[in-house]
């Protein structure tokens, strides 16, 4: 599994070049994200990397309710990928509430349901082992993980109010780290 896991984060004729940002020592990606059609989107606008305008998805919420990143222009966001059986996530979903609670921000909590056990595990997570109140999206084909280059557990790409992604945190991140990376968006 560990091999697997080294394979696939090296870059083996892949088109698609990762650069570690000096900040932080945290892994961006300059490469490209999709429109909800496959379509790539301009490549000088929309991307992965620090900079870069965030891809906009569309995903359902646990409550049934659409979501779009594009509703939150204007708005600072976490995008965070997670799952309920990864260790990491749970030691970080604590810190992203507490966040919630004190911050200026909006928290869009990207449940990789692919991987998911079941959906009861998802709501018992969400509603009773963790009291989440941000909104937990669903991505039960994993779609919205690969457009944006998922490859760790958890994963956050931090926007700011204009849509650009100003940090990545591949792994968890505590409280002190999200405050701080917070308090440098606009």
């Amino acid at each position: 599994m560990i091999g697997w896991t080294v394979y696939d984060f090296v870059d083996f004729g892949d088109d698609e070049e990762l650069t570690e940002e000096q900040e932080g020592g945290m892994i961006t990606s300059d490469s490209p994200g999709q429109d909800e059609n496959g379509e790539v989107n301009d490549l000088s606008e929309a991307g992965l990397g620090k900079g870069k305008k965030a891809p906009d998805f569309e995903l359902e919420t646990l409550d049934g309710e659409t979501v779009k990143l594009s509703d939150y222009k204007g708005e600072k966001v976490i995008v965070n990928f997670w799952a309920t059986w990864c260790p990491p996530c749970r030691e970080e979903i604590p810190d992203l509430q507490k966040l919630y609670d004190n911050k200026d921000i909006e928290i869009l909590a990207i449940d990789l349901t692919e991987t998911e056990q079941s959906m009861e595990d998802v709501e018992e997570f969400v509603f009773d082992e963790f009291e989440m109140t941000f909104p937990v999206l669903l991505d039960e084909e994993s779609k919205i993980a690969e457009m944006y280059q998922v490859m760790a557990y958890p994963t956050s790409y931090l926007v700011d109010s204009e849509g650009t992604i100003q940090f990545l945190a591949m792994g968890a991140m505590t409280y002190e780290q999200m405050e701080k990376e917070v308090d440098k968006m606009d």
